[in-house]
């Protein structure tokens, strides 16, 4: 049996049921699995040195658009709306292929990766010339992430109303049947998998109310979750009063969006009411801090949520609207803003962690993640607090007050993704050479 041993970690953060902090422990993995943790452990397999450093479940991100790494910082959308945004960016989207979509996911997984995080999702909404979910899994499994990608759509083009060009959108049984393709072919339901699938429609004005209740009923057949942006801003909330006669929660919930098989992205807009639906549904929550700032769309109610019993992850969103793929600084901003809108102890360093790690993983429904104890997958976070930006903190468990935002080393699966800061499985400097050549071509 495969074993490796982490080994005299300053202090391990398990997020376990006891939200267990531990000094001068260390954590046995074998198999892809915590087999023990615990001190004065041993190994005869390899040992990997946690001298001086804080352990943290693997981040978990819970929403993203792997391929907008290729169109950060366009000028153009850089100082607009949400609506403005999509329909500047729309065009050069188009234009992609295979190829934009497989560096793109490369490029964004890696970053990702070099930040904490180990579990990803995918919000794939568009397949220009020939693009298929299968590029953005090729880049992920190249990586070695633990992959949650979700078959996006778009059916509803600007000549019907719609907010896309109508080259980006597909017939709604086209879409079906590549959703049912896709599950068939990728979705691992067993626990420990590494590959799963969600059907995700993108948006209430990007697809039709019959594409939305098909693709529920579709999800539910083959055992899969579903995902959309849902309440993201003012412009949303208006377009689903004008076009369903309801707010978003009552659109979701007609068309069968709501349960613990549901998580909706945003949701910066929902009110009382909407929240209590959430919570007694157990519909999850993406929250996206920096993009909602980016765009303007306003700080989400995530404390009033939280104590509602909602559940919430994080996620970084699509490089596009954030233009950083760090989820933690995710975490930093999300307990930054709970504290601008609701005073300086709405929200701890701690509990922003444990958000973007078990909360995220419970989101996705994979409570084998996002917790350190035995019996739990091999995610794991390794985080050198030696370093200047921990120089004289009091507490370096604190992490997201005074840490770093790089990992040391990053455990998926029980093997090694990040070794000493550099990413171990992928040449790095070549792939971002290729997404930048790729990037210039769209220019031109």
């Amino acid at each position: 049996m495969a074993e490796i041993l982490l080994k005299s970690a300053q202090t391990v953060l398990t997020m376990d049921d006891d939200r267990r902090e531990l000094a001068q422990a260390d954590i046995l993995i074998r198999d892809g699995v915590i087999a023990d943790i615990g001190t004065g452990l041993a190994t005869t397999g390899e040992t990997v040195s946690a001298t001086g450093c804080v352990v943290t479940p693997g981040l978990v991100n819970t929403h993203h658009h792997l391929y907008q790494t290729l169109t950060r910082a366009v000028p153009g959308g850089q100082d607009a709306l949400l609506f403005g945004w999509l329909q500047t960016l729309y065009p050069i989207w188009a234009r992609f292929g295979p190829e934009e979509m497989f560096v793109s996911a490369q490029i964004g997984l890696a970053e990702l990766a070099l930040s904490g995080c180990t579990l990803s999702s995918d919000h794939l909404y568009l397949y220009p010339n020939g693009a298929r979910l299968d590029d953005t899994i090729a880049a992920a499994q190249e990586i070695g992430l633990r992959f949650h990608p979700t078959r996006g759509a778009m059916s509803i083009g600007e000549s019907d109303g719609g907010l896309p060009p109508d080259s980006l959108v597909e017939r709604e049984a086209d879409i079906l049947n590549d959703c049912i393709r896709v599950a068939d072919a990728f979705h691992d339901p067993a626990e420990g998998a590494m590959l799963r699938i969600g059907f995700a429609p993108c948006s209430p004005f990007s697809v039709s109310r019959d594409l939305m209740r098909d693709a529920a009923i579709l999800a539910r057949d083959k055992g899969v979750m579903l995902h959309t942006h849902l309440a993201e801003n003012d412009e949303d909330i208006a377009y689903s009063e004008a076009s369903f006669g309801c707010r978003p929660g009552q659109y979701a919930e007609d068309l069968g969006w709501t349960g613990p098989d549901v998580w909706h992205a945003h949701c910066v807009k929902l009110d009382g009411r909407e929240i209590d639906l959430f919570a007694r549904s157990r519909t999850g929550v993406a929250h996206c801090p920096c993009s909602n700032c980016r765009l303007g769309s306003g700080i989400a109610p995530v404390r009033a949520m939280r104590d509602a019993g909602v559940p919430v992850g994080l996620g970084v969103d699509g490089s596009a609207s954030n233009d950083a793929g760090n989820l933690m600084l995710e975490a930093r901003q999300a307990m930054l803003l709970q504290r601008v809108a609701n005073g300086a102890d709405a929200m701890s360093a701690r509990e922003a962690l444990e958000i973007a790690t078990r909360g995220g993983a419970d989101i996705l429904g994979r409570p084998d993640c996002g917790r350190l104890a035995p019996g739990k997958r091999a995610d794991i976070a390794i985080w050198d607090v030696s370093g200047i930006e921990t120089a004289g903190s009091w507490d370096p468990a604190a992490l997201l007050l005074a840490g770093p935002t790089r990992v040391r080393h990053l455990f998926v699966e029980g093997r090694q993704v990040v070794r000493d800061g550099q990413i171990a499985t992928i040449d790095l400097p070549r792939v971002i050479e290729r997404q930048n050549r790729l990037a210039r071509a769209l220019v031109a």
